[in-house]
């Protein structure tokens, strides 16, 4: 039992089997995996993604951000060193495989460019298409703002001091409007797709 959990690939690993097992049993048991479809996958990993990416923006905003200013100046190099980095790893690629799989589900449902220009048959893709302009501005500040401002603060580009408290309340703001930004994205990716 202790191998099994303790080895996070295998416990991934065998949460998308059981997945699959899921899928197959509800949607494509009559006639094979195949009938599961692109959209079902694409759901799947959009929400997958989406999950890690808007968990991690939450984790850094409501626990280490504030927590920082309270850990002790000699336990700081722990967190900015080792826990930090791999955060950031996962919040980078997760806001850029949510957008991807979702720009890519847009396109196999057939309303991407109605949704992204709001000439919508629905309102409901009107209301995706909303969703979908709000987390390319996210991704946008996670990948053009959030991350280069937290090479500088990290130490994992050469800064100056200068250059690192600069650069402190840039990725502030940028991961703010993002928690910001965030709800009303949640709201229309959530409610498009009831009823």
């Amino acid at each position: 039992m202790a191998k099994f959990f303790g080895n996070l690939h295998l416990v991934l690993l065998t949460g998308l089997v059981l997945a699959l097992a899921v899928a197959y049993h509800f949607q494509g048991a009559s006639d094979g995996l195949i009938a599961i479809g692109w959209v079902t996958v694409f759901t799947w990993l959009h929400v997958f993604f989406g999950i890690v990416w808007i968990g991690l923006l939450y984790y850094l905003n409501f626990v280490q951000v504030p927590t920082m200013p309270k850990i002790p100046a000699e336990l700081k190099a722990g967190v900015s060193g080792y826990i930090a980095p791999k955060v950031l790893f996962f919040f980078r690629y997760g806001a850029l495989l949510t957008v991807l799989t979702g720009l890519a589900l847009s396109i196999i449902k057939g309303y991407g460019h109605r949704a992204m220009t709001f000439s919508g048959a629905t309102a409901s893709e009107n209301l995706i298409g909303l969703g979908m302009w709000l987390a390319l501005i996210m991704a946008f500040n996670v990948w053009f703002i959030i991350w280069p401002a937290q090479k500088k603060i990290l130490g994992l580009v050469e800064a100056t001091a200068e250059a690192k408290a600069a650069a402190a309340p840039r990725a502030l703001y940028a991961s703010r409007t993002n928690v910001l930004l965030s709800l009303p994205m949640l709201y229309c990716m959530v409610n498009a797709n009831i009823g």
